[in-house]
């Protein structure tokens, strides 16, 4: 017999997943009573090793061949922590560590446990949220773009539907230079579409002066680039967004700036510019820290005093500039590259000027325990972080829908992830499964070629690959929907375009040639998620993850639904109950990459 502890169940463990300070947690473990045991202790040590809390469990009762020792603790000091059990027997002791979700002797992991600050709040308006993602140049245009002061060279596409530019010029660079004209009067003009999709969130990719098309290269924080309009055409788009319950946030670019920026073109003349601190120059004023190896980003100090107050603290700081003309929040791109210092320091100063602002950092994998260039971050125990783009979800979608998993590593993905996240965070939590840094996620689901640009630039799925991806794309898009978190729709993906890597994941949308068929399903989504709370809002409990076979339940107070969703090659008999949206279903049969979502009656 073996000694019995899951942390994801509450007959072991409450309550699920992270503590707040000061609440009260409660362990019951269930050791044979053939052990003896007359006490144990759950040791919790700090990450880095420092003893932390030492709670003790007592014996509470016996149940058939089982002792249960139960006890009860609180956290006073955010942090994340690990923990295991020592045993207590009449002569000696041994610890107990975890096994997966069984228990070892003396070998294993420690269990994870995360203590977040007590006032640790998440924005309301973000739990449950539909994100919609706009690479700006290539979402909508309306009107001729202003080119004044462009920096050059540039090209400017006639054709909407042209190709993107791909190949390197004569020095071999790839300078992401050329344009199709989309703007903030486009998205303004779209945004009835965007509603109707059941989005509530517009997320930005950058918008600030730039050389490039996909604006990283920040030229200028607080001007909007020209071509996509003026501070006005920025101000009509947030007030047409905010009339549909649409909020707006926007790319923070803080790692690095472009090499032609006014910042660094000051720096670079004299080290008595106002900016030369901002950078760290190896040979001044030629050899300079860069982002990646690129010399046209050239690596921000972050801590630096001057940045700091720029960027955050200043009464017109480029947050708050930002903020004033109507953002509701940001994304931080390449966060895991920001110190925690300077990305508490951020979310302290926007939701001083908007106590609801959204802060959502790009983090690529399990954030809760994050470690980047050998630091443990931050995130959560600082309550920094409102919200991450969630790849270990679509990680996980994708591994599923194609088949390479039977439902166990889906399942194990998704209950980790909601045990490691506070609950506030896991509501707010950008579910995506496409962005500007993936393939378009049709491509993805059947066509998995590494090659060069030139093969991606004629790459197309053949109509058997469409077909197939499209089924998939169905199934993946309702899992993204159904789990907990807020899904995030790439523009153009439900409008089913293709493409590999960057630059052939940026191409325009397909405005007069969108799949209806697909479009039509990602509205039924939307709208299926605004009709249920429990959606936006539950929990989740899984009764099905084998066999390629998915079952979880979705709870909110009363409101209950449940969701199946079959990968397999055999059809799947559903319980007797109310089908509230369904694909592939006949009654309660689900056939092959069939899915439904129930309400028991």
């Amino acid at each position: 017999m073996r000694i019995l502890f899951d942390s994801q169940e509450l007959k072991y463990k409450t309550p699920f997943g992270t503590l707040s300070q000061g609440e009260l947690c409660t362990l019951n473990i269930h050791i044979p009573c053939s052990v003896q045991a007359t006490k144990v202790e759950c040791v919790l040590d700090y990450e880095d090793g420092r003893p932390g809390v030492v709670a003790e469990l007592t014996k509470a009762r016996t149940e058939g061949a089982y002792d249960i020792f139960s006890g009860s603790f609180s956290m006073e000091d955010p942090g994340l922590y690990f923990y295991y059990f020592r045993i207590y027997k009449p002569t000696d002791s041994f610890r107990l560590f975890k096994y997966g979700h069984d228990t070892n002797m003396e070998a294993g992991d420690r269990w994870q446990l995360t203590c977040t600050p007590k006032d640790f709040v998440t924005p309301d308006w973000a739990k449950g949220a539909v994100f919609y993602q706009i690479f700006p140049d290539r979402f909508c245009k309306v009107g001729a773009p202003d080119l004044t002061g462009k920096l050059e060279p540039y090209t400017v596409h006639e054709n909407w539907n042209d190709e993107v530019h791909w190949r390197p010029n004569e020095k071999g660079e790839v300078l992401n230079n050329d344009f199709f004209g989309g703007n903030f009067r486009g998205i303004t003009e779209k945004m009835d579409y965007i509603a109707d999709l059941g989005a509530t969130i517009i997320y930005l990719n950058p918008i600030s002066k730039c050389f490039s098309n996909h604006r990283y290269d920040t030229a200028d924080y607080k001007t909007p680039d020209p071509m996509l309009g003026t501070i006005e055409d920025f101000k009509a788009l947030c007030d047409a967004a905010h009339e549909r319950g649409i909020k707006v946030i926007l790319d923070g670019v803080y790692s690095h700036t472009g090499s032609d920026s006014p910042y660094f073109q000051s720096a670079c003349q004299s080290p008595d510019s106002p900016y030369y601190s901002w950078y760290t120059f190896y040979e001044y004023p030629n050899r300079y820290n860069s982002w990646w190896g690129f010399e046209t980003l050239p690596t921000v100090n972050k801590l630096d005093p001057a940045f700091m107050d720029y960027i955050i603290d200043a009464e017109d700081s480029v947050v708050a500039h930002w903020l004033g003309l109507g953002a509701d929040g940001f994304r931080l791109d390449v966060v895991d590259e920001l110190p925690d210092a300077f990305v508490l320091r951020l979310k302290n100063r926007i939701r001083q000027i908007r106590p609801d602002a959204l802060l959502v950092g790009e983090v690529w994998e399990d954030a809760s325990n994050k470690i980047s260039y050998n630091i443990r971050r931050r995130y959560f125990v600082d309550g920094a972080l409102d919200s991450c783009m969630n790849y270990p979800f679509r990680n996980a979608i994708l591994h599923f829908v194609k088949g390479w998993d039977n439902g166990l590593n889906f399942k194990e993905t998704v209950m980790a992830i909601a045990e490691n996240y506070p609950p506030q965070v896991l509501s707010c939590n950008m579910n995506l499964l496409g962005t500007h840094d993936t393939p378009r996620i049709l491509t993805a689901l059947v066509d998995d070629f590494e090659g060069s640009r030139e093969e991606y630039a004629v790459r197309k799925l053949s109509c058997e690959e469409r077909s197939l991806a499209e089924q998939r794309l169905l199934m993946a898009s309702f899992l993204q929907f159904t789990l907990p978190g807020a899904p995030s729709i790439y523009y153009a993906d439900e409008a089913g375009i293709e493409g590999h890597k960057d630059p052939f994941n940026r191409r325009t949308y397909p405005w007069g040639q969108e799949d209806q068929d697909l479009l039509a399903h990602f509205k039924k989504l939307g709208a299926l998620r605004k009709e249920l709370a429990a959606l936006r809002l539950g929990d989740i409990h899984f009764f099905c993850w084998d066999g390629k076979k998915l079952g979880f339940s979705r709870c909110l107070n009363s409101e209950k639904v449940n969701v199946y969703v079959n990968a397999s090659d055999t059809p799947w008999e559903t319980p007797d109950e109310q089908v509230l949206f369904g694909h592939n279903a006949d009654g309660h049969t689900l056939s092959p990459m069939g899915f439904c979502i129930t309400k028991e009656a």
